[in-house]
């Protein structure tokens, strides 16, 4: 089994930072891709940032230049550095990770999310 820990969301004022991280743990062979995901009241869920096991990374338009996502693979963990935080921000986060328990399967998993509150 393989579970997926955030932590670091909260309640922050518009112009503040916040850094969220999300812990894999369990029976896991290697991690492929690794991300960020968000869903606003009433919105539908949207990509924020990804980063590849190469170290590639790709953001959504809206967070270019604010946000840095980053991983440690030794803690298999990734990080979601948000600067300069807007109200629109706010939303639920989630962490996905895709990754193989075995060197035969590829799977995707969701974290449980952390909300995040930019008040203006």
């Amino acid at each position: 089994q393989v579970q997926l820990v955030e932590s670091g969301g909260g309640l922050v004022q518009a112009g503040g930072s916040l850094r969220l991280s999300c812990v894999a743990s369990g029976t896991i062979f290697s991690i492929n891709r690794m991300g960020w995901y968000r869903q606003a009241p009433g919105k539908q869920r949207e990509l924020v940032a990804t980063i590849t096991s190469g170290g590639s990374t790709d953001y959504a338009d809206s967070v270019k230049g604010r946000f840095t996502i980053s991983r440690d693979d030794a803690k298999n963990t990734v990080y979601l550095q948000m600067n300069s935080l807007k109200p629109e921000d706010t939303a639920v986060h989630y962490c996905n990770v895709e990754l193989r328990t075995d060197r035969f399967s590829r799977n995707n998993y969701w974290g449980q999310g952390t909300q995040v509150t930019v008040s203006s």
